[in-house]
């Protein structure tokens, strides 16, 4: 049985990520066997490299080996395609042709996005992956195959289950092992190596000098969502060789080629629908709510400093009729229900007293209260508090990984630890 790296450079697979070796070694270890195998995945992480090394380490590997792609065939044929038809059992059919069932007997078939099969196609197959039996399309015969099924998919089965778009008698079948590949996003560790290795072949095939990224470059590339995983980098490499003059790429350069990576990074709010089409509110409310805390809480703080900068400016102004000129910029910053804050201090004598009511008699407390100042600190208060209980959950459900918690709260790792310091959390 060959190694991993030997199984990666066989195929050409870039990384070293944990998962990707899990999904790997996973793979190696069923091969010898004959149970069916779902592969599972966002589209573009190259889902079909696993059967073929499962097919290359199984028994069967000098048999055929063919991968056909669900999606691809139209639905008024794809029985025939799979499973061969008679002569004249439909129109067109002017001779009898074997399907891909029958050619691939004693071999692997690989059936990419089966996601996509007819109710009654999956009603045939499940008879094969049962019986190991199949009936052409106009035929009453039955005939055996011997096949070693693999399939894959990018949707969420389950969830066609409940939409009576996939048996759930099927999925069951095809799910004996189940072999997930990981997001480009969850193995940040291989996106550069990996886009090395693409440049690299474009340099060669198009006589270009190859790209070259700056660290800050590298940093964005290694942030970056990539929808489109595998496919989507390999795309960006070949659009650089050819497209960009200089040959070293920074930052700035790179935004110009991701051109959604400013919307595509910002969190987004969203209600999970269930089968009934109604939304739920149970698990995605706490979320949904701290991030408007945090969102809240960022603004506040630099509506405070905006207020506190501005006032500096309008107390020490040397220009007279600074009120009048900006009277409309200082209702919009302090709204029309607060006074223009330049206008003179009031006298020292003039407090304000907190009453204290004893025996019946009024009387007036020594020191000054200042309800604007205590309003202020009540809403500072509160906002702490919430960042607090932020932090406290980034912590938590990170392990206590300083790192992780800033990524999540969007934060570097510095301010973390000097909000950890400030609340005493160590």
């Amino acid at each position: 049985m060959s190694s991993l790296q030997e199984i990666k450079q066989r195929f050409g697979i870039i990384g070293s990520s944990p998962l990707l070796d899990r999904a790997l070694s996973k793979a190696v270890q069923v091969a010898s066997t004959d149970i069916s195998v779902l592969v599972s995945g966002e589209s573009g992480v190259g889902k079909e490299s696993i059967p073929r090394i499962i097919h290359s380490q199984s028994h069967r590997k000098h048999n055929s080996y063919i991968a056909v792609n669900c999606g691809a065939i139209p639905e008024g044929t794809i029985d025939s395609e799979l499973f061969g038809h008679e002569k004249g059992s439909f129109t067109g059919a002017t001779g009898a042709r074997k399907g891909y069932f029958e050619e691939a007997d004693g071999g692997t078939i690989f059936l990419d996005e089966v996601g996509e099969l007819p109710l009654g196609t999956q009603v045939r197959l499940l008879r094969v992956l049962e019986t190991g039996e199949f009936i052409k399309v106009g035929s009453s015969k039955s005939q055996k195959t011997d096949v070693r099924i693999v399939a894959a998919t990018n949707v969420d089965l389950l969830e066609a289950i409940k939409k009576g778009k996939f048996r759930e008698d099927l999925y069951y079948r095809l799910n004996t092992v189940e072999i997930r590949l990981p997001a480009l996003r969850e193995r940040k560790e291989d996106i550069h190596l990996i886009f090395r290795k693409f440049v690299a072949d474009f340099s060669d095939k198009y006589h270009l000098p190859a790209i070259r990224l700056t660290p800050d470059a590298v940093e964005m590339l290694q942030n970056f969502r990539w929808p489109g995983n595998i496919r989507q980098l390999r795309n960006l490499a070949e659009q650089l060789s050819v497209v960009e003059q200089n040959r070293e790429v920074d930052s700035e350069n790179l935004l110009n080629y991701l051109p959604a990576i400013g919307k595509s990074e910002l969190p987004a709010l969203y209600n999970k629908e269930d089968s009934s089409g109604s939304s739920s509110k149970g698990g995605d409310f706490s979320s949904e709510r701290e991030i408007l805390y945090k969102v809240l809480f960022d603004m506040k703080g630099d509506l405070n400093d905006l207020k506190k900068l501005t006032m500096e400016l309008m107390k020490h102004s040397t220009h007279g009729n600074f009120e009048e000129d900006n009277s409309q910029l200082i209702s919009k910053i302090y709204g029309e229900e607060d006074e223009v804050p330049v206008s003179p201090p009031r006298p020292a004598e003039e407090k304000k007293y907190l009453p204290i009511y004893k025996d019946g008699d009024t009387e007036l407390h020594d020191s000054t209260f200042d309800t604007d100042h205590e309003t202020v600190e009540e809403e500072n208060l509160s906002l702490q508090e919430k960042e607090l209980e932020l932090i406290k959950k980034a912590l938590d459900r990170s392990g206590g990984k300083r790192k992780d918690a800033a990524d999540e709260l969007g934060i570097s790792e510095r301010t973390l630890y000097r909000k950890i310091k400030q609340y005493d959390l160590q």
